[in-house]
């Protein structure tokens, strides 16, 4: 059993900031997935085991960074710039094969309860 636990979720203003954390175990491929309200579930941000390879959603692409730190055993997503339209809620995912680099949410076995991030405007 994989056990994800996300938090940092909040309330920010158009063009403000949030990092997201994502306890998650090794050596998985760790996924950010959003879902906003009567919208399907979308692919946000991938990060590899070592870090070193990483994909993002065409919406997000400079705005947003995912980064882990394997010594916490934690995964990042800093926001940057945020709309309005970022506003869902925000789940970390793991794979069923903990290398699996797809990003659709069918490929994901494990999934953290989710944090909620609103962005006014």
């Amino acid at each position: 059993q994989v056990l994800l636990v996300e938090s940092g979720g909040g309330l920010v203003q158009d063009g403000g900031s949030l990092r997201l954390s994502c306890a998650a175990p090794s050596p998985y491929v760790i996924n950010w997935f959003r879902q906003a309200p009567g919208k399907e579930r979308e692919f946000v941000a991938q990060i590899s085991w070592s870090g070193l390879t990483t994909n993002y959603a065409d919406s997000v692409q400079g705005r947003f960074t995912i980064s882990r730190d394997k010594t916490k055993n934690t995964v990042y997503l800093q926001m940057n710039s945020l709309k309005p339209e970022d506003t869902a809620v925000y789940y970390c995912a793991a794979p069923v094969i903990a290398g699996l680099t797809l990003s659709d949410p069918a490929s994901m076995k494990y999934w953290g309860k989710g944090t909620l991030v609103t962005v006014s405007s």
